[in-house]
């Protein structure tokens, strides 16, 4: 089934069943034509080898950090999202990119690959939570009432990669920028710049990155921050205080980060001798502002790489991604911050069965759930892209 996004929709369907289900009208669930092998399969990872090796260079397959470690094996590279979609522009000869990582993911890398390859998502089903939170029927409709405010002409959006292509299209028409978590406060900071005195920020659509980059990171008074609710008219503001605002931050969160909490620091402080607590900026203020440490999920990465031997850590973000790091740093205490288990349910979704099928499906000449971005959307959405690769300093990792 081939997803070609940039329609407005107004429905909200829940995800499907895993591997299971079709629906054209949505971008979410996948049809997959026999039965999957289960994850069990002695024999699957050789199959994955097999189709790998008899696709070569034709075939170029994205790991996020947060995927399964059966399916990270097979990665040709791993990283955050923009990182991943980079890479795969890079390699212009890949006719085929696997992406495997959530929908708005293998969204960015069809924006910024040739139009001569194809990238693939293994299950459609592996959608984002928190891009799902800003819907673009939702956004426009913001917009709109901030035009009716009077403010929407002081306005800079300022989107989190972590969002669809329709919403970047949005911020590229509105003369926003889009910002990754590493580069947030480059991005804040310009979009400040751009709205001048009296101005304001539209952030979409994670509201603690966008409240942790302005106070936290920029020294700015909370006070200055109102959450916009699109449930709700007018987004549960007055104009007044849309008028005092200078953040106006999207109700949006990320399911898994959003879990981590204040007694989840103070447990760890006390149950771990020394230890070191590093967060995602995508938790909420609070657990941020107890944090030794706060960063992407790269600088977590390369934080507790370059630690001492023996330090102690407790960190605040994918489940996948900390067992890795305690197996890949045994030298070091590593301890998940929250002890209910926290894995992105969605991310998951991509398993080695769904790689198998997609990888045995191109091997057979039969490209399964290619990701098109609308060509009009895909124009504005990489406008808002090229404005976060022409801010100063910019490293593009997130």
């Amino acid at each position: 089934m081939t997803t070609t996004t940039g329609t407005p929709r107004t429905d909200r369907l829940p995800l499907l069943v895993l591997g299971q289900g079709r629906d054209l009208a949505s971008e979410r669930g996948v049809e997959c034509p026999g039965d999957l092998p289960a994850p069990s399969d002695p024999g699957l990872v050789e199959r994955a080898r097999a189709a790998k090796a008899a696709l070569g260079d034709r075939l170029f397959v994205l790991g996020h950090h947060y995927q399964r470690d059966e399916v990270i094996e097979f990665a040709d590279v791993t990283g955050d999202s923009f990182k991943l979609a980079k890479e795969a522009a890079a390699r212009p000869d890949a006719e085929f990119v696997v992406f495997c990582g959530v929908h708005f993911m293998a969204e960015s890398a069809d924006i910024l690959t040739a139009d001569t390859q194809t990238v693939v998502l293994p299950d459609l089903a592996a959608g984002c939570s928190m891009a799902d939170m800003a819907a673009i029927d939702q956004v426009e409709e913001c917009w709109d009432e901030l035009v009716e405010a009077g403010v929407a002409d002081v306005t800079v959006p300022v989107t989190y990669m972590n969002s669809s292509a329709a919403i970047k299209a949005f911020t590229g028409r509105h003369g926003g920028t889009i910002c990754t978590s590493s580069n947030a406060e480059t991005a804040l900071t310009w979009a400040l710049e751009q709205a001048g005195d009296g101005g304001k920020v539209l952030f979409l659509p994670d509201q603690h990155l966008g409240r942790n980059t302005y106070a936290r990171d920029l020294g700015r008074p909370l006070e200055d921050c109102v959450v916009w609710d699109p449930h709700r008219p007018m987004g549960g503001l007055t104009p007044e205080q849309l008028r005092d605002a200078t953040m106006i931050l999207w109700r949006g969160h990320c399911s898994v980060h959003g879990r981590f909490s204040v007694e989840a620091v103070e447990a760890a402080r006390r149950e771990i001798p020394d230890v070191k607590v590093i967060v995602h900026p995508e938790c909420r203020h609070e657990v941020v502002g107890l944090a030794d440490e706060v960063g992407s999920t790269e600088k977590i990465i390369r934080t507790i790489a370059a630690a001492p031997a023996g330090t102690a850590w407790a960190v605040g973000t994918e489940l996948n991604l900390v067992r890795r790091l305690a197996a890949q740093f045994p030298e070091q205490r590593i301890a998940f911050l929250e002890k209910n288990v926290c894995y992105c349910s969605t991310m998951n979704r991509i398993d080695l069965p769904h790689l198998v099928w997609a990888l045995e499906s191109l091997v057979d000449g039969r490209v399964v759930n290619p990701i098109r971005v609308d060509p009009e959307v895909a124009h504005h959405a990489r406008v808002a892209l090229d404005r976060m690769l022409a801010l100063p300093g910019e490293t593009s990792k997130d």
